[in-house]
């Protein structure tokens, strides 16, 4: 896929992730709109909408479609963190109020903004080897290690990771292919919530490089060169310095 004029989707691109890869893709000569339900920066085309609401999601794609052309790649990186909380323990069982939120932002969500953004890919004339589009998803190292405390999250995203080679499979016939990155500890602010501003722990559980948190930029890169690469389809690439969570 080639990324100078192409039509890119961020969801989440308000900040953390998204933002990053929206600004890499913007660097490499991209149109890019974001998506979320926080302001935007302004030097995106940029739309207000909640990623697990059909008609909201329809309508901003649609108007993306009208003036960037429809999209070619879509980054679903829109993802909400979870309280640190046991199925069960002392405080009681584990608010479902709160477990379906979280499914519902992470995976409900990402699937919700895939299947309509595949709609507009499959109406594009088709590229080199036939590829009209590239959804990439965002799991996480949750979703093979699953901390204590993480059963909502990592519930989500394990579901993220679960959809992605059907969903390759679903359109590959349109030449649209389906990726998903697994980022381990990065430097965001839904980390930095999460971890009350220190989570510095968090360096323990990485072998190497493990000088730092990951950075956005090396997220932002690896969603670039999963575009380029054609052969990448129906794959979870774990993006975590061969961190395991304990």
């Amino acid at each position: 896929m080639k990324l100078e004029g192409a039509s890119v989707v961020v969801t989440g691109g308000a900040s953390g992730l998204g933002l990053a890869a929206a600004q890499r893709f913007l660097s490499c000569g991209a149109k890019v709109a974001t998506i979320d339900i926080a302001q935007g920066d302004d030097g995106f085309l940029h739309h207000s909408a909640d990623v697990a609401d059909e008609e909201q999601m329809e309508a901003a794609l649609a108007q993306i479609a009208e003036e960037h052309g429809p999209p070619s790649i879509l980054v679903n990186a829109a993802g909400k963190a979870a309280p640190f909380k046991r199925t069960y323990g002392k405080s009681g069982a584990y608010d479902l109020t709160v477990f379906r939120d979280i499914l519902d932002v992470n995976l409900v969500g990402s699937f919700n903004c895939a299947r309509l953004a595949a709609r507009h890919m499959a109406d594009r004339p088709p590229g080199e080897r036939g590829e009209r589009g590239v959804i990439l998803h965002v799991a996480s190292i949750n979703a093979f290690d699953a901390p204590l405390g993480t059963v909502a999250y990592s519930a989500a995203k394990a579901g993220v990771v679960g959809m992605t080679l059907a969903m390759a499979r679903d359109l590959a016939g349109y030449g649209i292919r389906v990726c998903t990155i697994a980022p381990g500890s990065f430097d965001t602010p839904m980390l930095d919530r999460a971890f009350n501003g220190d989570a510095s722990e968090l360096l323990a559980d990485i072998p190497f490089p493990n000088d730092r948190l990951g950075d956005a930029d090396d997220f932002a890169l690896l969603a670039t060169q999963i575009c380029e690469n054609p052969m990448l389809n129906g794959e979870t690439i774990r993006l975590d310095g061969a961190a395991r969570l304990s």
